[in-house]
C-alpha cells in the first residue's frame, strides 16, 4: 500500500471527512514521526511497532570493484521493530 492508497482508504471509510483533510492528517502523522526520529526520539505505536534510530560506527569497508579499503563514516539509520499484535496477526494467531 502506498501513501495515496492509504489516504483514499481512510477517506472512503470516513465519508464525513474531506479527502484533503485526510491527506493533511496522514501527512502530519508521517512528518511528526520523521521529525521525532530526526531528534533521536523513539516513536511507538502500540500494537503496530516502534520506530527508532540506530547508530552505526565508522568502519573500514571494501570497494567491491577494486578491493581497495574505503573509510565509511559513522551514520544513523532508521530501525523498525514490530509490535506483538502485528507479529501475532502476521503469523495467524
Amino acid at each position: 500500500m502506498i501513501r495515496s492508497e492509504l489516504i483514499q482508504k481512510i477517506a472512503d471509510e470516513n465519508p464525513h471527512l474531506y479527502q484533503r483533510d485526510v491527506e493533511k492528517i496522514v501527512n502530519t502523522i508521517f512528518e511528526e514521526i520523521i521529525a521525532a526520529m530526526a531528534r533521536g526520539d523513539r516513536v511507538e505505536l502500540r500494537g503496530f511497532g516502534a520506530f527508532s534510530v540506530k547508530r552505526r560506527d565508522a568502519r573500514t569497508g571494501r570497494n567491491p570493484r577494486t578491493g581497495e579499503s574505503v573509510e565509511v563514516d559513522e551514520k544513523h539509520v532508521p530501525f523498525f521493530k514490530t509490535g506483538k499484535l502485528l507479529r501475532d496477526r502476521l503469523n495467524g494467531k
